[in-house]
């Protein structure tokens, strides 16, 4: 049987990653205190080009998945800018949904409150850049139904599928299966660590790295 073929959105966009300098590779601590042959901060994703093209990657898997949604909601603080570029994009491409972001601190002056854009209401897709500990996420749904309306799906740019790690311990689920089998919510990432190897794969000049990253994944993949 053969090995399926690559994705060619999640592979465009992992190359798109590594040439905007988001995606590294070298040793790198992450949150869970694990050793990581390689680190992607969506927070290097800051200009204007980059930020447009990213938006691209995720309305472009959004529209493929079918995905039935009313509106954006992003969580502070990554989120707000990946709400506000994936709307515009959506609208551009002949889907224009409403977008509202919270803000950390609730505002006694105002429109008052912690919630900021739209009204939150309807079937609401959670927009955020990776899913580490879930607690953006927990805290979105919260929100999201506070405001009667209904979280509908969680949209990322990359799937770590590495184990979650609580306290040390680690869980035999990822923070996105979690996400799937805590709240059942879909997640739909633009890419996850499978594509990631299948582009070190044929990137010679990165293909040193691949030992390390497949070491990773059999460690701590799921």
């Amino acid at each position: 049987m053969s090995a399926p073929l690559p994705d060619p959105l999640a592979q465009s966009f992992v190359a798109f990653a590594v040439d905007s300098g988001v995606l590294r590779f070298g040793e790198f601590k992450t949150k869970a205190g694990r050793l990581s042959p390689y680190f992607f901060n969506a927070g290097l994703f800051d200009d204007g080009a980059k930020l447009g093209r990213l938006a691209g990657f995720y309305a472009e898997r959004l529209i493929a998945s079918d995905l039935a949604f009313d509106m954006i909601f992003g969580p502070a603080y990554k989120g707000i800018t990946l709400a506000a570029a994936v709307a515009m994009e959506l609208a551009r491409r002949g889907h224009n949904v409403p977008f509202a972001y919270n803000r950390k601190e609730a505002k006694d002056h105002g429109e008052g409150g912690t919630l900021v854009g739209a009204p939150v209401q309807g079937r609401v897709l959670i927009i955020d850049d990776v899913i580490s500990a879930g607690t953006s996420v927990r805290e979105s749904i919260q929100m999201i139904r506070a405001a009667g309306a209904t979280p509908c799906g969680v949209s990322i740019a990359l799937d770590r599928q590495e184990k979650a790690a609580s306290g040390g311990v680690d869980s035999p689920l990822s923070a996105v299966q979690q996400v799937r089998e805590q709240h059942g919510l879909p997640v739909i990432a633009i890419a996850g660590l499978a594509d990631l190897l299948a582009y070190l794969d044929g990137a010679s000049e990165l293909a040193a790295h691949r030992p390390a990253v497949l070491a990773y994944r059999e460690r701590y993949g799921v």
